[in-house]
């Protein structure tokens, strides 16, 4: 089996800390999927986490630079939780959620 070829899903939520304004978190956090959306890699922004899909090194690639976007944008502390699905037949995050969309949730 080629692991390269295996499709993964990566659930990051992006914690920038020590920053008293909201405005400012808000900031960082937009830094981070910033950096996310530099990878070029799908990806679907939810209230709490986003969710990136694509091959897993460069799933991980995307978590470091969107970690690092927040230390960049003034964050004294950052934190990144993330959660990785990987295998044949996982879905895309359209297939999973779509139907929930379409229907204004």
């Amino acid at each position: 089996m080629n692991v390269d070829s295996i499709r993964s899903a990566l659930a990051i939520q992006c914690l920038p800390m020590g920053i008293p304004e909201r405005e400012q978190v808000w900031a960082a956090v937009d830094r981070a999927i910033a950096a996310l959306d530099a990878s070029g890699l799908s990806y679907t922004v939810g209230p709490f986490e986003t969710v990136v899909e694509g091959p897993l090194d460069r799933l991980l690639e995307a978590a470091a630079a969107a970690h690092k976007a927040m230390l960049e944008a003034g964050a004294p502390t950052a934190a990144t939780y993330m959660k990785v699905w990987s295998g044949s037949g996982i879905g895309t995050s359209e297939e999973k959620t779509g139907k929930y969309r379409a229907a204004g949730h």
